[in-house]
């Protein structure tokens, strides 16, 4: 959730999918691609969307807007997909296909948004950024990401903290 002076992550929330040493990689999961449903973007694939619901696609960050990601809940596993640890039952990582066609048919993951595009940090960046910047880390929630209203997340992970939004200050004070 950063306050770093760049427009594109003004009130983002962003999953962090990877973070080694290699660096980091993570999806905005509160923004949305203007008129870009999940259903358009199958038709655009040569995916029949079949059942799929009416859902936007996110602007999963500015690096490579054209490749294509679904963050899911964890118990569906396809070809490629990554293990995304959250600290709860965890999440998975899909970028084939695969995974568009499995939810066109009702076989998908029980919760997943679809983005395209991601964010990306090099070795060490994200957690020098941490130190330097705005961001506000928080547990990876359920709730949060599939369940909440797009415009309540960034408000409900720091509800989760404890913290309320309204007490926010881009100022920085003197204790």
């Amino acid at each position: 959730m950063p306050g770093i002076g760049d427009p594109r992550f003004e009130r983002a929330v962003i999953a962090i999918c990877l973070h080694d040493e290699d660096g980091a990689l993570g999806l905005v999961c509160n923004k949305v691609m203007d008129g870009m449903t999940v259903p358009e973007l199958m038709r655009q694939l040569d995916i029949d969307p079949g059942v799929t619901p009416e859902r936007p696609v996110m602007e999963g960050g500015p690096v490579d807007p054209q490749r294509g990601f679904v963050l899911h809940s964890g118990e569906y596993q396809g070809q490629g997909t990554i293990a995304v640890s959250n600290g709860q039952q965890g999440w998975g990582l899909t970028s084939t296909l695969d995974v568009l066609k499995d939810i066109a048919i009702g076989k998908g993951p029980r919760h997943w948004l679809a983005a395209l595009g991601y964010t990306g940090w090099g070795a060490g960046q994200l957690d020098d950024e941490m130190t330097r910047h705005g961001w506000q880390a928080a547990p990876g929630e359920d709730r949060i990401l599939f369940e909440t209203a797009l415009d309540e997340r960034w408000p409900a992970g720091f509800a989760g903290l404890g913290i309320s939004i309204g007490r926010l200050s881009a100022e920085a004070g003197r204790a």
